[in-house]
C-alpha cells in the first residue's frame, strides 16, 4: 500500500468513525422519545424481602436497569461480568442495578459465585421484566437495558431502553473482536474458560 492509499483509507476511516457517531447520536434521541410513566414495580432482594423499582434508585433521580437472563445465560453473564469494572463509574452518576429472572436465592449464589459487586435484585417471576419488553409471552427472559428517572413528586418515567445481544453497543468484547481479521469468528462466551 501506498502512502497515499494509506492516507485516503484513513480519512475513510475517520469518516466512517464520524458516520457512526452521529447515528449513534440520533438512536439515542429516538430512544429517549419511546418513555413514559411506569407503576412502581414489586422486586425482590437477595434475601427474598419485597423492594420497589422507586427504592431502587436510592438518593439518585436516575437510575439505570440491566434486565438479565439469569445463570442460565452465558451471554448475560458476559455483560453483567463486564460491568464489575464499570458499576462505580455509572454509579457515580445514576442508581444501578442488575434484575436476574431468577428466584433470589439462586441470584445470590450466581452472583455471588461471579464475584459481582453492584447490586444485584430478582423478578422472581413478577411483572417488572415483562411489562418492560422484557420477558416473552410464554415467560422466557430476555436481555436488554433500562433507564428511569424519579421526578421529585416520586413519579418514575422509563426514558430509553436498549436490547442486548452479540454485537451490541454495551459489550467492548465484540467490537475488539471485530477488528480481528476474521471478527468473532463463532466465538461464544463461557462460564470458564480453564
Amino acid at each position: 500500500m501506498t502512502a497515499r492509499q494509506s492516507k485516503e483509507l484513513a480519512a475513510q476511516l475517520a469518516g466512517a468513525e464520524q458516520d457512526v457517531l452521529d447515528a449513534h447520536k440520533r438512536l439515542n434521541e429516538v430512544r429517549r422519545k419511546l418513555g413514559g410513566v411506569v407503576e412502581d414495580h414489586t422486586l425482590w432482594d437477595l434475601d427474598g424481602k419485597k423492594i420497589t423499582l422507586s427504592s431502587l434508585f436510592g438518593d439518585k433521580e436516575d437510575l439505570i436497569v440491566v434486565h438479565n437472563m439469569g445463570k442460565r445465560c452465558s451471554y448475560c453473564t458476559l455483560w453483567a461480568d463486564g460491568f464489575n469494572g464499570e458499576h462505580e463509574h455509572l454509579e457515580n452518576r445514576a442508581a444501578f442495578v442488575l434484575v436476574s429472572h431468577d428466584a433470589p436465592e439462586a441470584v445470590r449464589s450466581f452472583s455471588e459465585g461471579r464475584n459481582w459487586r453492584f447490586r444485584v435484585v430478582s423478578n422472581n417471576g413478577g411483572e417488572f421484566s415483562k411489562d418492560m419488553g422484557y420477558q416473552t409471552p410464554d415467560g422466557n427472559p430476555q436481555p436488554g437495558i433500562s433507564t428511569f428517572h424519579k421526578d421529585a413528586d416520586g413519579v418514575i418515567r422509563r426514558i430509553s431502553t436498549a436490547s442486548l445481544g452479540p454485537g451490541d453497543e454495551f459489550c467492548a468484547v465484540w467490537h475488539i473482536f471485530d477488528m480481528l481479521k476474521d471478527g468473532p469468528n463463532g466465538w461464544e462466551p463461557k462460564f470458564k474458560y480453564r
